[in-house]
């Protein structure tokens, strides 16, 4: 086989360092692919194949992109879970010695994404490393676009924290240790989150390199001053991703200033369920909207984000949540305060990020335009807030700097409206490098020499239309028409026949030529130069941005707060932990904005840790249970992430975590039926309540038979009721009627159901709930709502009556000639059985309240198969 050519060989030496990665290797114009990549790169970039010489037998598979659209390829391949190795040529072309130097500046993955193309302004991206150590899961997660840094520890067996953490921050990108993710915590994460996992060898989860590698970066002797001494599994999986940063980095992540613990027991939890079922980001129908999509009018992206954590992490503390009650409260009675600051921050970039960008390296002139922009901002936005009387806002005024010193530097450095690059030239602003203003004298001088040179050349030859042109193949020559030719002077040189012109140098121009066209170049060259310097010089910066971006962020989300309070008719929730939920006129927060349908109607709610702790709520499909449910539920986490609430007022004792079992749906992936998936939320739920849980299910048992679902749903009801083992406040929903039944057996319950009215065999949603339970469900009357045909739904009717009568003929069809009997049911009614004596001492006997759910529905399951067969 004959020997590779010189590029080829190049081009494996730097591929075999980066075998996970698309290699875009730098030629010219274009980053090109080759081999495995080039075939890879040409299915997921929809681009041509074609092929070139690998020696003087074989061609390799090539394609590529132009430089100039390399971000847009970037993020196709980003979007499709690829990492990109981006190979650079690091010599000037024109004075290498055979081929040119090429490095890989930076490896782009989806954790580690920084340029704003790649990234969703209103979203975290976050890289997460994750390994066990002590029987303690170690997290550490950052988004470097912001310069975030967090690290936290779950207990190894707290399985369903660990998941609902995973869910709630969201990676982009997992790091796990190989052997450790096979089994346990690990392969639990590994499996819910498989298409983001990066498996790193175990080595780099070591503990005492992890801190090492924290302690060198920061510059500290110990981890103490960041809270996090002493976590030895985060440590050990915050040194993983700064390891993995370093790897895939052009240079130190120097926008990371700071690491924070995180402590998952200061948050409500919010497991997946609760957050898809609450539509809290992501809108299951795709019609009624998200609680973010509805409360986030903030004026910047960090706001955004900043308002969307805060959905997300619901405070337990009752000291943070009264403060931000009371700085929503400041900003809702000072109109002038709150238009002003939110009028200001409209003018504020994206800080962390263009902070981050000014760190790594690859800021633009831009983006040094943009941040001294902002930073203008900030002086007047902390003379608004001012006269604020609320702590937290005091504080946050205080923590403002005005950045003096960062924007003189930028103004006197750069030009007000830069070029979108250094290549296009006029960056860096006169007066701030001598010798580039010298230069730039002499290069202007020498264009000035050059149109000299034009008029002298036209006053000797007498040639009116002689013009002196430039291009890159010729420099600058002087084109004359066919008609002029005669007068053309010998010491014009030709160089170029075209159809109704030639083209000629002489000496004269090209010396000037060489001594413009060396200026042009050392000004580019001085100016990237000039540029370089003050982009590492404004990086020293970070810390202080970084505070202000923190501060206008939470500014501009606890202003949002208060917009929507004002242009809503929000109110301040009354919190506290005696456990009482007392809410008045509660309203759907979008729900009640949705245009083209009826009045939204305002319901009471009232739930507590004593005889009103589990309301059974009955009524139509259709009727407004879930609406109301999740209201409820949505109001309470509202509160608690400092917002005003939808209602005319409202007291609230302190959740610890929302649990809903809401709506039906299978999962293929997993092999499990609606059903199953109703029973894994169910049993979830039944495993980790606390007396301090809000509670959502909305008809429990549906996805079997009706014996089945009964007996289950019935269980589930006791058993949360039971303090011993749950007395969680529980909205419960359902059309198994016989449920109102436990109210009259047990103290802390209570039937409610949605009102309706009948009229000429319809129905009248009246959306209110009131007291008591309901005993139809008026399923015909839905049917007809929904569009079923007319000959249905008198079918439908018929067999309703004869079942109702207990009628039926041999061949199915109803046998309305026979009477058996009005009242009686072909279906068992548990509840109006009369058993034989034997059964029913068995069934009195029943001691529910001291058996774990799956024995108590194992014995009404018995029972009931022995009832059945005594009816029949």
């Amino acid at each position: 086989m004959s020997a590779e050519t010189p590029l080829m060989r190049q081009y494996n030496d730097i591929k075999k360092k980066y075998p996970g990665a698309i290699l875009f290797f730098r030629m010219g114009d274009f980053y090109e692919m080759f081999g495995d990549d080039a075939i890879v790169a040409s299915k997921a970039l929809e681009i041509t194949l074609t092929s070139r010489s690998k020696n003087a037998d074989e061609k390799i598979p090539l394609c590529g992109v132009p430089y100039h659209a390399a971000d847009v390829y970037i993020a196709k391949f980003i979007a499709k879970g690829f990492k990109v190795a981006v190979c650079e040529q690091v010599e000037d072309p024109r004075s290498a010695k055979g081929i040119v130097k090429r490095e890989v500046i930076r490896v782009i993955t989806p954790g580690t994404l920084l340029e704003d193309n790649l990234l969703t302004a209103s979203d975290n991206n976050f890289l997460m490393a994750m390994t066990v150590l002590r029987r303690r899961v170690g997290l550490a997660f950052t988004d470097i676009s912001t310069g975030e840094f967090f690290v936290s520890e779950i207990p190894e067996d707290d399985v369903e924290r660990l998941i609902s953490e995973l869910y709630r921050i969201d990676p982009k990108e997992l790091l796990l240790p190989k052997a450790a993710s096979a089994k346990g915590a690990l392969a639990e994460a590994a499996r819910v989150f498989r298409e983001r996992v990066n498996l790193m060898d175990d080595w780099s989860f070591d503990e005492d390199g992890g801190r090492t590698r924290l302690l060198e970066h920061f510059g500290t002797e110990s981890l103490d001053g960041f809270g996090i001494e002493g976590m030895d599994a985060g440590v050990a999986a915050a040194g993983a991703a700064f390891g993995y940063l370093a790897e895939t980095q052009a240079q130190s992540v120097t926008n990371i200033t700071r690491i924070r613990a995180y402590n998952t027991e200061t948050y409500m939890v919010l497991d997946e369920a609760a957050r898809r079922n609450l539509e809290l980001t992501e809108s299951i129908s795709g019609i009624t909207g998200t609680l973010i999509g509805r409360l986030d009018c903030t004026v910047t992206s960090m706001g955004s984000r900043r308002l969307k954590s805060w959905l997300l992490h619901p405070l337990l503390d009752l000291r943070e949540i009264r403060a931000r009650h009371e700085a929503v409260e400041d900003l809702v009675e000072n109109y002038a305060m709150r238009t002003s600051l939110r009028e200001n921050l409209k003018g504020v970039y994206d800080l962390e990020r263009l902070m981050a960008r000014i760190s790594s390296g690859v800021a633009g002139p831009r983006d040094l335009s943009a941040l001294r922009a902002s930073l203008s901002f900030v002086p007047v936005v902390k003379d608004t807030a001012a006269g604020t009387v609320s702590a937290r806002l005091k504080a946050l005024h205080e923590s403002l700097s005005d950045h003096r010193e960062l924007r003189d530097l930028i103004e006197t450095a750069v030009v007000d409206e830069p070029p979108a690059t250094l290549k296009d030239g006029g960056v860096i602003r006169p007066g701030f490098s001598s010798e580039l203003d010298e230069i730039r004298g002499y290069c202007n001088e020498g264009k000035g020499l050059i149109a000299r040179i034009e008029a002298e050349e036209r006053s000797k030859t007498g040639i009116d239309t002689l013009k002196v042109r430039f291009n890159k193949v010729f420099g600058y020559y002087i084109e004359i028409t066919r008609t002029h030719l005669a007068k053309v002077p010998e010491y014009f040189i030709r160089k170029q026949t075209l159809v109704n012109a030639e083209r000629y140098i002489t000496p004269e121009l090209k010396e000037y030529e060489e001594k413009v066209l060396g200026a042009e170049e050392r000004i580019l060259e001085l100016e990237g130069t000039l540029f370089a310097e003050v982009r590492t010089e404004a990086a020293r910066y970070a810390a202080e941005v970084q505070t202000t971006a923190e501060a206008l962020s939470e500014m501009d989300a606890l202003a949002a707060f208060a917009e929507d309070a004002v242009s809503r008719g929000y109110v301040r929730p009354t919190m506290d932990d005696a456990g009482v939920m007392e809410i008045t006129d509660g309203r759907h927060p979008v729900v009640e904005e949705i245009t083209g349908r009826e009045r939204f109607i305002p319901n009471d709610t009232y739930l507590d840790t004593d005889g009103n702790r589990l309301l059974i709520i009955t009524g139509p499909n259709m009727a407004g249970k879930s609406t109301y449910m999740r209201q409820v539920a949505l109001i309470v986490l509202m509160a608690q992430t400092g917002s005003f609430v939808p209602a005319k007022a409202a007291r609230l004792g302190i959740v610890d975590r929302i649990f809903t079992r809401v709506g039906a749906s299978d999962n293929i992936a997993r092999g499990q039926s609606t059903f199953m998936v109703e029973m894994n939320e169910t049993a979830n739920i039944l495993n980790n309540a606390t007396s301090r849980s809000l509670i959502i299910l909305d008809e429990i048992g549906r996805g079997t038979s009706t014996f089945d679902g009964l007996s289950i749903a019935w269980a589930v009801a006791e058993y949360i009721h039971d303090k011993a083992k749950v007395g969680a406040r529980t909205l419960f929903a359902t059309h198994y009627h016989e449920l109102t039944e436990l109210a009259n057996s047990y103290p802390g319950i209570k039937n409610y159901n949605i009102a309706v009215r009948e009229w000429r065999d319809e129905i009248v949603f009246l959306r209110k709930i009131v007291e008591g339970g309901s005993d139809k469900s008026y399923g015909i009357q839905v049917a007809r709502l929904a569009g079923l045909p007319a000959e249905v739904l008198a079918r439908a009717k018929e067999i309703l009556t004869a079942l109702e009568r207990s009628e039926f003929g041999h061949a199915g069809s109803p046998a309305s000639t026979v009477d058996t009997g009005a009242g009686a049911s072909p279906q068992l009614d548990l509840f109006a059985v009369k058993p034989d004596a034997g059964l029913a001492d068995e069934i009195s006997e029943i001691d529910v309240l001291n058996m774990t759910p799956l024995q108590a529905l194992a014995k009404l399951g018995e029972l009931k198969e022995r009832a059945e067969m005594q009816r029949k």
